[in-house]
């Protein structure tokens, strides 16, 4: 076995042999278009690791006369981007230079900025790659000036030709020929997570660890399932995966889907993060299940107490339940959109003063200042009730609350409107208890 790593050894050479991404790279893909019209504009690869982000930026600097430079964010300096653009108008670099910078989002803002007049004076062609998010880590300036491609995880059929392709590779090597269990290629395909290099490093692991005798080596599928172990998981807690299933988990839940917000949770607790789904779950019963079912929220509370006692994995027996119990539970989000407009109005400003009569009238004096002088206390009406102004004078008709299309919340509607209804016409309630001490 020589000592270069397979998948850079089988790294296609063509856009024809590229792995997936044919909602690019397809035969009237955008992405395939600027390639082969050569006006390569500054571009921004964003995808999962082993999707072909690398790959098409190599494609990209053998088709172009520029002079490739190539940097890794993780130890590139400054310096190294003087040296970049030191080659600009020289001999060295007489047709611009085109720099494939990997792994951007490790780059300060200060590294950034120092490409920015290249780049927009087209001396410098750059090509960034990053496995998060551009809009999230990479700087609007430069964001501006380049067009960002999204790289997809690779659809499992599509990664079996090249885990094919690997084991012939290896045999040509060896002079060995691989004896595959059936299911061992489409296990490491399905069990990738769409990375192409994590399969075919797997099918070069699996050759050189198996039995071999009589000139073929034995792979078997068992080999195969304890090298993969999590290996499909694709999630990292502080990267775009970890918000996207915790969105797809909430979103689930809140169309009622069960079995969706079960797989979702499953995927959380696979990869270990209890804390994660534990915090999401409860932001769905207040936030989704809110006052259509409002005891949803001491049962998922309790729920996810119950599982951070036991730990995984009997966790998610418990948080199985509070899934389930709210994909299945009637929905209201009248909650959120009632804090959320109040709160929309204090930031913009749009509040007054608290009306004197609602005012803290407890300490000495304060009837002087006339606080709380006409406060009508509400335990001393009928139906604990009687109309007084609550909110300040520049909003007193403002609405926030919208009673949401339940039956906890038709009910609350009918029993206020029969209450209020009584004063409607101006009646005003007589006390039928005395005053009591209040504030």
């Amino acid at each position: 076995m020589n000592g270069r790593p397979l998948a850079d050894e089988i790294r296609p050479q063509t856009l024809d042999d590229v792995v997936g991404q044919q909602h690019m790279l397809g035969p009237n893909g955008v992405l395939r278009r600027i390639i082969e019209g050569g006006a390569v504009p500054n571009m921004v690869f964003y995808g999962p690791s082993g999707t072909g982000k690398t790959t098409v930026a190599n494609i990209i600097a053998n088709r172009t006369n520029k002079t490739l430079h190539r940097l890794n964010a993780t130890t590139a300096t400054l310096s190294d981007i003087r040296d970049v653009i030191a080659d600009v108008d020289t001999l060295l670099a007489p047709n611009g230079v085109l720099l494939y910078l990997d792994e951007i989002q490790y780059f300060n803002k200060k590294q950034q900025q120092s490409l920015l007049e290249f780049m927009e004076n087209g001396k410098i062609t750059v090509i960034a790659s990053t496995t998060e998010n551009p809009y999230f880590c990479v700087f609007n300036a430069v964001l501006s000036r380049a067009t960002v491609f999204e790289f997809k995880p690779v659809e499992p059929e599509d990664v079996e030709p090249a885990v094919r392709r690997a084991f012939r590779v290896l045999e040509e090597r060896t002079g060995q020929t691989a004896a595959l269990e059936d299911g061992v290629v489409e296990y490491l395909a399905a069990s990738c997570g769409g990375d192409v290099r994590k399969a075919i490093n797997g099918a070069e692991l699996l050759f050189t660890a198996g039995v071999k005798r009589d000139g073929q080596v034995d792979i078997t599928l068992e080999d195969a399932a304890l090298l993969a172990q999590k290996s499909a998981m694709r999630y990292d807690k502080d990267g775009d995966s970890h918000y996207d299933i915790l969105s797809a988990l909430q979103k689930s839940i809140r169309g009622s889907d069960p079995d969706a917000a079960l797989h979702y949770l499953a995927r959380l607790l696979e990869a270990g993060d209890l804390v994660s789904a534990c915090r999401r779950l409860m932001v769905i019963a207040c936030e989704d299940v809110g006052l259509a079912y409002p005891q949803a929220v001491s049962i998922v509370k309790s729920c996810i107490d119950a599982a951070n006692m036991l730990g995984l994995p009997e966790a998610r027996i418990p948080l199985g339940e509070a899934a389930i119990l709210m994909a299945t539970a009637p929905k209201s989000n009248s909650a959120i959109c009632g804090i959320d407009a109040a709160l929309s109005d204090v930031r913009r400003g749009n509040y007054g003063p608290v009306p004197a009569h609602l005012m803290d009238s407890h300490y000495q004096g304060s009837k002087k200042l006339g606080r709380g002088l006409t406060y009508q206390y509400p335990h001393d009406f009928p139906d604990h009730y009687t109309p007084q102004q609550y909110l300040p004078d520049r909003i007193k008709d403002r609405v926030y609350y919208e009673y949401g299309d339940n039956k906890t919340e038709n009910a609350a509607r009918a029993y206020w409107e029969r209450v209020k209804g009584k004063y409607a016409d101006g009646g005003v309630p007589q006390a039928d208890k005395p005053n009591k001490k209040h504030y």
